[in-house]
């Protein structure tokens, strides 16, 4: 059980790009899925979450106004759009499920703990 996270790339400062994660051996859509992103010499961090029915969204401060997290359950893909890059952007970029929120409410945005299931992730670099 795997997810694959692609839309990776180098972009210049003030780009944009659309990152996009789907999943292998299991169905996306029956989860909450959050984006977290891990920068050179630093801890994994949380950028974005969705619940299972997408109605239920978070953002973190690095990601607020700039970045906008979506689903398409019918297309089993989960999309986080980011405009206004930024060099501080640059990080390998990952995709999370939490395998819990298929138990629970759909509307559920899960606690970073939670999240059980990770990508290989994707590179997004952003050049000043």
């Amino acid at each position: 059980l795997q997810l694959v996270e692609s839309g990776g790339a180098v972009v210049q400062s003030g780009g944009s790009l659309r990152l996009s994660c789907s999943a292998s051996g299991f169905t996306l859509d029956s989860y909450a899925v959050g984006w977290f992103r891990q920068a050179p010499g630093k801890g994994r961090e949380g950028v974005s979450f969705i619940s299972r029915d997408g109605i239920s969204t978070e953002y973190t401060e690095a990601a607020k106004d700039r970045f906008t997290i979506s689903r398409d359950n019918a297309k089993k893909a989960v999309y986080l759009q980011m405009s206004h890059l930024e060099p501080e952007d640059t990080a390998v970029y990952y995709c999370g499920a939490a395998s819990v929120t298929s138990l629970l409410a759909g509307s559920y945005l899960p606690l970073p703990y939670e999240y059980d299931y990770w990508g290989q992730g994707t590179q997004v670099t952003v050049s000043s």
